[in-house]
């Protein structure tokens, strides 16, 4: 028993340590960096003035979206669920009475959300989900990791992957729907963190014959089926041409060029550079050699 105490006396000591230092490092970072981006204590009217100059307005309409997902075993399936729902409303600035936040009374009348139930049998569920796969050798099986059935189902991602999507679904769809039109919309992840891990996950394409389930479905009858080309593409199609985002650079300048294709249809590498401020002859080589590679890729 002593010993047992004496453990867990120096554990907790350890610990306690631990956070004294990760504090006294926040404290520092605080004052050396994060005072300027976070206030508090700030004067009511300057925040007033700052949100009417920056929305352009007092009163800013805005919504919040928040997910949950579980995974329930059922004889031998398994039950994956996931789901996301959206309150809206407004915020109102007041040089002296602070913020008010009120939601819109719909939003408990007729709820704006998304659910979806995928029920698996649980010998199918390394089929759909590759967590549980060998990095290094997509077709077979990580031999270090357990695959018991309860471990399977319970370390799948596939509720997380169904949460995610049904968080990002109705935010699109409230940024996008004019009649809306919120100009704040909150959310407990982050886009570009996502969107990174998206993006770091999919970077070996070698795989992707074996590891997606995307590559052959086909999205209507009269479509043609889902191959590597498209993923390709749209792994990394983000251009808005007004705000120049994101550079192009590195593997956006490919993407930058297909945006550009997508618009004009066709486009020699004389009408592509000035797109690209391609004046001199470095960023023109730049440029051909990523025409040039986009020619031979070959899946």
């Amino acid at each position: 028993m002593k010993k047992t105490c004496n453990t867990l006396r120096q554990g907790a000591f350890k610990q306690v340590t631990e956070y004294e230092q990760k504090f006294s490092n926040t404290k520092n970072l605080y004052e050396d960096f994060l005072a300027d981006f976070v206030r508090i204590n700030f004067d009511l009217k300057t925040a007033y003035e700052t949100a009417k100059e920056f929305f352009g307005d007092v009163s800013v309409p805005f919504a919040g979206v928040d997910g949950t997902m579980y995974s329930r075993p059922l004889f031998d399936m398994v039950i994956f669920f996931g789901g996301a729902y959206a309150a809206t409303g407004t915020i109102k600035f007041s040089p002296s009475l602070g913020t008010e936040v009120e939601y819109d009374k719909k939003t408990f009348q007729q709820s704006i959300g998304l659910s979806s139930v995928v029920p698996i049998y649980t010998s199918e569920i390394p089929d759909v989900d590759h967590s549980n796969s060998a990095q290094e050798q997509p077709r077979e099986v990580n031999p270090a990791k357990s695959l018991t059935d309860e471990e399977i189902a319970n370390n799948s991602l596939i509720a997380n992957s169904i949460m995610t999507f049904s968080e990002y679904f109705p935010a699109y769809k409230l940024a996008s729907d004019a009649t809306q039109n919120p100009r704040v919309i909150l959310m407990d992840r982050s886009l570009s963190a996502d969107r990174a891990g998206l993006l770091y996950e999919t970077r070996k394409t070698e795989f992707w014959s074996s590891k997606s389930t995307l590559i052959g479905y086909k999205t209507s009858s009269e479509d043609e089926p889902i191959d590597k080309n498209d993923l390709i593409i749209s792994r990394q199609h983000v251009s808005n041409q007004a705000l120049d985002l994101p550079p192009a650079r590195a593997d956006y300048l490919r993407t930058s060029i297909i945006c550009y294709l997508e618009k004009n249809k066709t486009l020699t590498l004389n009408e592509i550079a000035p797109m690209f401020n391609a004046s001199d002859e470095k960023r023109m080589k730049r440029t051909e050699q990523a025409l040039k590679s986009l020619i031979k890729v070959k899946f």
